[in-house]
């Protein structure tokens, strides 16, 4: 009888690479229904078709006020309050409509009698109010491509009213177990005889990476009969494993099969186990030859079937892990429980960095983004930037190794951003963004700063803050900012000075945000106060949540971008094109992420799809401006 030889005794690295560029895996997409969508992966970003919660509800038990109707209340001079005239009970999630727009929690109410109240505090617009939008907004991207889908995604795709979304498809996987030694049933069990149970490992390995198995009843060391199986599963599948006869011995008849059916690419591989392998195509699929030995069979298989399903499904490799990472800004928790932080993970001059995300218990979003759960234990009372922190992985560390950390100012852009490049995205405003550069916790920083004495943009903050550091500007893209207003402008908002009106509601950006300062700005040319101001001080850290507030007519009007107005149907009016770049260190542009984050910039594609959001102008994007 013939005896195989190995040709082969290639690096493993080596032997994938040389490997998978002959393959030619065309992914495929499917269209499921949401509630069918666990584990599959998403085959495009997924927008919010409307805004969750869509009715501004109660966040506490307690009572509905009117927030003008309790100032002034205090400990020496409480307020009564009648039942129906000056307050309703409410329950947590019962709608809050108007003239009410506060909700006062039951345990600080005094129960007077049936009809009265007392009340020793004042409250404020919308407090214990979830509004409309707080947690999805309509429009704002759910979850981007090429993301696994998870339990908490699936209520957040429903609540953001996605019936059905597009998939990769499972690629078929056949597996065929070879030898006469195998059975696979127990009673056949007997002295030279081995139980199947490769196959049933495979068969659930398979299933578990997001494919579809067809396993394949075991097959004698027979050349005809192996030859007909193997034709007939490489038919029926996408992929086939062949379970032994990879060896040199005299009835291994894979290698001499593959080769006469297809190709065989590589056979012996150096791995210890696994050494075996066959690395094989034919009729344009892979077909793998699997050593027979359970721990060889295992190792292959993690080595070179697992990265091929990814390759059909968009998926990288999976590793799960706690590790350790410094906190970004502080947290501060309660000494009676154990608290978690969702998180954005990046490393940045090799440092793990820890972005706390929106901590509300009603905002599902936090929990569609993280990278982790940061863990801080009872009995602390919070972490001050800078701290380490426990965070348990949500996603491969893998992954957030290779993660650009951006922290600074709010755009659509960056929900565009972060589905052509992996990126972890903190919006905490401009001057927030340069804080998180000074202290070393992001590659990026987002930002859009006026100056007031010189009108331009970014320079003069950059040179400020950072005097003795060499700093560069990728110029991003030029933004029209402007009063986002209802449909038909009804208050005939025109310009700044319309804010002071009595008639007229605010809705601002934090504090640090660069849209902040442009109002500010805008404030001190017209000599106005800002105390002047209705809703001055309501603070949203979005363009996209200001613009719901307009939407449900919680505000009059509030500063924001064009793109923010057009993508809730709003109508607009403009005041400037403002430039939106983005700030590095000099020493980063070398960085592979940069790079690549630099291509993207300049891309046909990425151009296009923010063209389509509208309210943008391309003047030198991507090019780098040395500070």
């Amino acid at each position: 009888m013939e005896r195989n030889t190995y040709i082969d005794n290639i690096d493993v690295e080596l032997a994938k690479e040389q490997y998978f560029s002959k393959l030619n895996i065309q992914p495929q997409f499917e269209e499921i229904n949401v509630i069918d969508s666990l584990d599959r992966i998403t085959y495009e970003a997924v927008m919010a078709k409307i805004s969750s919660p869509n009715y501004n509800a109660a966040a506490m038990d307690g009572i509905c006020v009117k927030s003008s109707n309790t100032i002034g209340a205090t400990e020496t001079n409480p307020k009564i309050l009648e039942l129906h005239k000056d307050f309703i009970y409410v329950n947590t999630g019962n709608p809050v409509k108007e003239p009410y727009d506060a909700v006062i929690m039951i345990e600080d109410v005094i129960i007077l009698d049936d009809e009265r109240v007392q009340i020793l505090k004042a409250a404020h617009p919308w407090q214990h109010v979830r509004q409309i939008g707080e947690d999805i907004v309509a429009t704002e991207m759910i979850i981007p491509s090429r993301q696994k889908i998870r339990p908490i995604d699936i209520g957040a795709l429903i609540s953001g009213g996605i019936e059905s979304l597009k998939v990769f498809k499972r690629p078929k996987i056949g597996i065929l177990p070879t030898g006469t030694e195998i059975v696979e049933d127990f009673k056949d069990l007997e002295e030279g005889k081995i139980i199947d149970s490769n196959s049933r490992v495979f068969e659930a390995a398979i299933r578990k990476n997001g494919a579809v198995p067809k396993r394949y009843s075991p097959h004698k060391d027979d050349y005809d009969l192996l030859k007909n199986a193997i034709l007939k599963a490489v038919e029926e599948n996408d992929m086939l494993l062949i379970i032994a006869g990879s060896s040199a011995g005299t009835a291994d008849y894979t290698v001499k099969l593959i080769r006469e059916l297809g190709e065989v690419v590589i056979h012996g591989v150096a791995m210890k186990p696994g050494k075996p392998t066959i690395l094989g195509i034919i009729n344009n699929k892979p077909v793998i030859g699997i050593p027979g030995y359970p721990v060889s069979a295992y190792l292959v298989f993690e080595t070179f079937v697992v990265p091929l399903i990814n390759r059909y499904l968009g998926l990288g490799e999976v590793e799960l892990e706690k590790v350790e990472a410094v906190i970004s800004k502080r947290i501060v928790s309660s000494l009676k429980s154990k608290e978690f932080v969702r998180v954005n993970l990046g490393y940045v001059n090799d440092k793990l960095v820890a972005t706390p995300l929106s901590s509300g218990a009603g905002v599902t979003m936090s929990l569609v983004k993280a990278d982790g759960i940061g863990i801080i234990p009872r009995n602390l009372e919070g972490v001050e930037a800078g701290d380490s922190i426990e965070v348990e992985l949500l996603k491969p560390l893998s992954s957030i190794k290779n993660t650009l950390v951006s922290i600074g100012s709010h755009d659509l852009i960056m929900d565009i951003l972060g589905d052509m490049v992996k990126l972890s995205s903190g919006h905490v405003g401009s001057m927030g963004g340069i804080l998180a550069m000074k202290r070393g916790e992001c590659h990026l920083a987002p930002i859009h700063l006026l100056d007031e004495e010189t009108g331009e943009y970014n320079i003069n903050y950059v040179k400020k803050y950072f005097p003795n550091t060499k700093m560069a500007l990728i110029k991003g893209v030029k933004r029209k900012q402007g009063f986002i207003v209802q449909k038909g402008n009804p208050k005939n908002i025109k310009d700044f000075k319309d804010l002071v009106r009595e008639d007229v509601s605010y809705v601002n950006r934090q504090r640090g945000a660069g849209t902040r300062i442009l109002l500010d700005y805008h404030l001190k040319l017209d000599n106005l106060n800002p105390e002047d101001i209705k809703g001055y001080s309501r603070e949203m850290t979005t363009h996209m949540a200001v613009a719901t507030a307009v939407k449900t007519g919680t505000a009059t009007t509030g500063l924001g971008i064009y793109s923010a107005a057009k993508a809730l149907d709003l109508d607009f009016i403009d005041i400037t094109y403002e430039d939106y770049d983005f700030l590095v260190d000099y020493r980063m542009l070398e960085n592979p992420m940069i790079q690549e984050f630099i291509k993207v910039l300049k891309s046909q594609e990425f151009q296009e799809r923010v063209r389509s959001l509208g309210g943008y102008e391309f003047a030198n994007t991507g090019d780098i401006v040395v500070i």
